[in-house]
């Protein structure tokens, strides 16, 4: 990133004095990077006023990122587009199939929603991607640190260790750069991602994982008549997620639940928790099943990936492909 601009306080910015940007700091938006990725609401919040002075400062500090080439234009060319989204890093999730699946691995600037059953690789998923991120860019990785947090206590370090020595790594230095966060409430959940820009700046985060997104929020609003404001909280949790991969260019990997569709009679009846809110902010959503010893990933969803599926395997290795079977005599 430009440092001329990471070096620019809030003050900076035309329209923020002094009393302005203590009252943002105060709210946990320190940086224009923070600013930029803030919903209007909560800048409203901070520094109270009118909902259209929010969304003003909000641009202002969209336009300096834009200026600065840290963030994309809002009109540009189809070509521009192109050679922009060319540049974006992707990381070896340590399947070749899955990798194949995602043409190249999971992409920043984006969210990638994992669902599936229980047992059905998501969370083995994560832990993978907690060791291949690391790796040099040169080798699949990222080059960078990790963030896992965990709303199903689903995290192991041990098996972040098995993962590092399988694969040849050092499980000591690989430990290290893998920042953990036990999150307890929905609340708490939305605080944390609230403050996420704060951690990739301090942490050098390359990849966001959350196992899982909705778990928290489906087991406290309960019932059809909280469902509307669960809806909104997750709504602007995942938006919030999407700002924050795209501005600071960083993965963003999620986990989410299933549930039933009792009125489907034919086919698979599980779908994915969350409804449409999560659906469309999600950019690419691989549906997880168990076939046997092996994992079965479905491209679910997704802009330009065309549907398909990869066979993966979950072993001292985090996953990997399937041995290929000896032909029988």
């Amino acid at each position: 990133m430009s440092e001329s601009v990471l070096d620019l306080g809030l003050q900076d910015l035309p329209g923020i004095g002094a009393e302005t940007e203590k009252k943002l700091v105060s709210a946990g938006i320190e940086s224009i990077l923070d600013l930029a990725a803030a919903l209007p609401d909560e800048v409203v919040e901070a520094i109270g006023g009118t909902r259209d002075r929010a969304c003003a400062l909000i641009f202002v500090a969209q336009n300096k990122l834009q200026e600065s080439g840290l963030l994309e234009k809002e009109f540009i060319s189809a070509s521009e587009a192109l050679n922009r989204r060319q540049t974006l890093m992707k990381c070896t999730t340590g399947s070749k199939n899955l990798d194949n699946l995602l043409k190249g691995g999971i992409e920043t600037q984006a969210i990638t929603e994992l669902w599936g059953e229980f047992s059905s690789g998501k969370s083995q998923i994560c832990h993978t991607l907690c060791v291949t991120s690391q790796l040099p860019i040169e080798q699949g990785g990222f080059g960078g640190k990790a963030l896992y947090i965990d709303t199903e206590s689903t995290f192991r370090p041990e098996r972040l260790q098995q993962i590092a020595e399988a694969r040849g790594l050092d499980s000591s230095d690989v430990l290290k750069k893998i920042i953990f966060c036990k999150v307890y409430n929905s609340s708490h959940l939305e605080l944390v991602t609230k403050n996420l820009g704060r951690y990739i700046e301090k942490y050098n985060i390359k990849i966001v994982l959350i196992d899982s997104v909705i778990s928290l929020h489906r087991a406290e609003f309960v019932g059809r008549g909280n469902l509307a404001e669960r809806q909104q909280r997750l709504n602007m949790l995942i938006h919030r997620l999407l700002r924050i991969a795209e501005i600071y260019n960083v993965a963003v990997v999620v986990t989410n639940q299933v549930q039933a569709a009792p009125d489907v009679f034919f086919g698979d009846p599980t779908k994915p928790a969350g409804g449409h809110v999560v659906g469309h902010a999600c950019t690419y959503r691989i549906y997880l099943k168990k076939a046997g010893a092996d994992r079965i990933a479905i491209m679910f969803d997704s802009p330009y990936h065309p549907y398909g599926e990869a066979r993966f395997t979950i072993n001292e290795k985090g996953i990997s492909d399937p041995e290929p079977k000896k032909p029988k005599d």
